[in-house]
């Protein structure tokens, strides 16, 4: 016999093995793939049982999920809590020694920006029309603070409409402390009548009060910034700045110029360290229980919760700004800002809607 040779009882069961090896094909495990989730089954496992542990695994996943989301959600807010908590913190302590200047300190945004710098440690030169007026927030400052921290405010007399008046100011702003840091402009004159109704003197006062008036500071204090190479400008501007409604032509062309030129001086001082930002609201509230919502058509363009922004809101979005250093924020619910969109890339819609209401505003002052 060759040492080759098959031995017989292989030989003789040879048909056997390959139906042993066909057999256990039939019992290897095979794979249920449903809805991403992978089970392992035997298939002697009768169907019943394998779609009970695909079930049973389905539920664990979709378990799993629900308890991980709230848990995202929860840390993901935590963290932009404690990141708002921080930028608060930062803006408070980047306030302290620095010299601040508040035009129309006398405003409710004014006064509120006033007791916020005051309190963070600011030299503040409040700027206002009334002297007396002045004197009397300064000493409530005073007053209400602790004077081994903070810094007795100067004050300086200043009318936007006199523009003559306000290129004198400049040089009594720089002898306060012989440099500034941040300025804030806050003044703003508002008319609101149809266009013909309006004179050109009354188009020329509001373009000195709320363009030629604040331009003329910026100038003046602009060579002492650049000597230093250092400073912050900060204009406080109505969202009709970026966006015209009817029966405001000359407020709103007052608007738009004094924010091109911010934007436009934001460009050209940056190579000197000095940052330019604009802040756009609805308009500055007092308290929600002395302001009614309008009744105007258009009114939802212009109110938030219906008051606009509130001082305290404002002021602490000017505080966010000076540490962000951001260079422009729309502070305005949705409806405006979906506005601000629409003027650019919506021309016609945005046109069309304005003009419905006017006609809206016509037949309602009829009936």
């Amino acid at each position: 016999m060759s040492c080759c040779a098959e031995p017989s009882s292989l030989r003789s069961s040879g048909g056997g093995s390959k139906q042993n090896l066909q057999k256990l094909g039939k019992q290897s495990t095979f794979i249920v793939r449903k809805m991403g989730v992978e089970v392992e089954m035997d298939s002697n496992m009768s169907k019943a049982e394998g779609h009970w542990i695909t079930q049973q695994d389905m539920n664990l996943a979709w378990a799993t999920s629900a308890f991980l989301v709230p848990c995202v959600v929860v840390l993901t807010a935590g963290f932009f809590y404690l990141y708002g908590a921080v930028l608060a913190l930062l803006s408070k302590t980047s306030v302290r020694n620095k010299v601040v200047i508040i035009t129309n300190a006398l405003s409710e945004l004014g006064k509120e920006c006033a007791g916020v710098f005051h309190r963070g440690g600011a030299r503040l030169i409040l700027c206002g029309k009334s002297w007396e007026k002045l004197e009397e927030l300064a000493d409530d400052l005073t007053d209400g603070s602790d004077p081994t921290l903070t810094f007795p405010p100067k004050l300086v007399l200043l009318d936007f409409g006199d523009v003559d008046g306000t290129a004198e100011a400049v040089s009594e702003v720089l002898e306060c402390y012989g440099c500034l840091d941040i300025l804030i402009f806050n003044s703003s004159m508002k008319v609101k009548a149809p266009a013909q109704t309006l004179t050109l003197e009354t188009d020329k006062l509001l373009m000195d009060n709320n363009y030629f008036g604040p331009i003329t500071l910026a100038k003046g204090v602009l060579p002492s910034m650049i000597s230093r190479r250092s400073g912050h400008l900060i204009l406080v501007n109505s969202i009709q700045g970026k966006l015209a409604v009817p029966f405001r032509t000359a407020y709103a062309a007052s608007k738009h110029a004094v924010q091109a030129f911010f934007d436009c001086l934001r460009a050209e001082v940056e190579e000197y360290g000095i940052s330019v930002s604009t802040i756009n609201h609805t308009f500055i509230g007092r308290s929600s229980s002395n302001t009614k919502p309008p009744k105007s058509f258009m009114s939802p363009l212009f109110t938030k919760k219906p008051l606009g922004v509130s001082p305290d809101e404002a002021t602490a979005e000017i505080m966010k700004t000076l540490s962000n250093k951001k260079k422009e924020v729309l502070m305005a619910p949705s409806l405006p800002k979906l506005a601000v969109y629409a003027r650019s890339f919506f021309p016609g819609v945005f046109f069309s809607v304005m003009a419905a209401g006017v006609n809206n505003s016509a037949a309602s002052e009829q009936t």
